[in-house]
């Protein structure tokens, strides 16, 4: 597995990294595929118990039906959030939720989608940090990523579709592809706001 294709510098994969949500519809190489998912399982977890699991969707077929219950799943979250049902419900300033919204009708058209799993006892904090790197390693790729979830009204359909176990524990559902746009920086609070020093509210020494 050769890794040095990842020598993109950390910084620029972390600040350039930013939630892809418009693909192109080429297809990614299995090479590529498998090197993102190397560079995910070698993230720390808890005890090296190695329990994040993936499944990985290229199955034209399989996409679609995915992406209808992923679209499904999503107006499901706006209805229980907001009592929005129908895209003319969002309002024009919620542009992150028109572009998450356009996503949804646009899942089933994705090259590729991981879903993030994990074995017992399903501990998030073993899974998340293998999604990160995941994400990280096609942007280095040149691939883009946006973590999201699915739905409960939805689940038990998603895993009788995908021939998932029940004691298998779901986290994330990462789309891949090649951005139908450009990577870059994106917008965050400064850490001045986000971050304290040795106590709760108290600033830190850049502030």
């Amino acid at each position: 597995m050769d890794h040095q294709r990842l020598a993109m510098p950390i910084g620029e994969a972390m600040f350039t990294q930013r939630s892809i949500r418009r693909f192109r519809p080429d297809p990614i190489p299995t090479e590529d595929l498998r090197l993102i998912l190397e560079a995910a399982v070698k993230a720390p977890n808890g005890g090296n118990r190695q329990i994040a699991r993936f499944l990985l969707l290229t199955d034209r077929a399989l996409i679609r039906q995915f992406g209808a219950l992923y679209r499904e799943a999503w107006w499901a979250k706006r209805l229980d959030e907001r009592g929005w049902t129908r895209p003319e419900d969002i309002p024009p300033e919620e542009k992150t939720y028109r572009s998450a919204a356009q996503l949804a009708e646009e899942m089933k058209d994705a090259p590729c989608i991981v879903l993030a799993l994990a074995v017992a006892p399903g501990h998030a904090n073993s899974v998340i940090p293998a999604c990160q790197n995941l994400m990280l390693a096609a942007r280095t790729l040149g691939i883009g990523s946006v973590p999201t979830t699915l739905h409960p009204k939805v689940m038990d359909r998603a895993y009788a579709l995908l021939g998932i176990p029940k004691d298998v524990s779901f986290h994330f559902c990462i789309p891949l592809g090649y951005p139908r746009g450009s990577f870059g920086p994106t917008s965050r609070k400064p850490t001045s706001e986000t971050t304290f020093s040795n106590r709760w509210g108290a600033p830190v020494p850049w502030a």
